[in-house]
This record gives C-alpha cells, structure tokens and sequence, in this order.
C-alpha cells in the first residue's frame, strides 16, 4: 500500500490549524501519553500536560497562515514527517509573528497521532 504522505500531510496540518485557531483545548486526541512537545524552551509530555499548555497561551484569539509545507515518509511503519512555516496573527496585533513547526505523526489503525511537536516563533536576526 502506497502511503500518499503529501496529502496526509495537507489534511493534517488543515485540520490542526483550524482545530487550533477555534478550540486548541480540542487537539488532546491528536496526541497520546507517549507524545512530546516543545514549545520554545518549553518540553511537556502527554497529551493533558501538552493541551494545559496550548490553553495557556496567552492570547485570545490566533490565525495561522501557512506559507510553507514540507513532508517525508520517516519509517517504513508508514510515519511522516511534517514541517511547517508560516505566520501568526495574534489577538488585534497588525504584524504577523513568523513561525516554524514540526510534526512526526504515527499511524494508529486508520488514522494518525502527534508524536512528536516542535514550535519555534521565528524573530528576525
């Protein structure tokens, strides 16, 4: 079975972003026990401590716009690598913060969990 990871990874990144953006305190079923984010210095594992820390983020209200979207099989096990680029507008704020993330996502049966998810806001040099 041929594994279309592009695809995969365009309908997961849609989906978490606009799940994201109306309702972070719902992504907890995308992520398992075993599952790690860093966010900036922050590393939290499971995916109660991952969405206490999404819901605490101190905004109302965010966009994300993506501009960038890359994807790799990572495993023969049908894992894919997903890297995203792309901006934030947060709350009433005009500029746009620049952000980077990275997803691996496991298959479970006929779906995909978070396994790993790294975010880093991007600052100018």
């Amino acid at each position: 079975m041929s594994l279309d990871f592009n695809a995969l990874a365009q309908q997961f990144t849609e989906f978490y972003y606009n799940q994201f953006d109306n309702d972070r305190s719902q992504l907890g079923n995308l992520y398992r026990n075993e599952s790690m984010l860093t966010f900036e210095t922050s590393q939290l594992q499971g995916s109660k401590d991952i969405v206490e820390k999404l819901v605490s983020l101190p905004f109302q209200r965010v966009t994300h716009r993506i501009t960038t979207l890359d994807a790799q099989p990572a495993s023969p096990n049908g894992d894919v690598l997903v890297m995203i680029t792309g901006d934030l507008l947060i709350d009433e704020e005009q500029n746009p913060q620049r952000f980077s993330q990275v997803f691996h996502l496991i298959p479970e049966g006929n779906s995909y969990y978070v396994f790993n998810d790294i975010f880093r806001l991007n600052y100018s040099a």
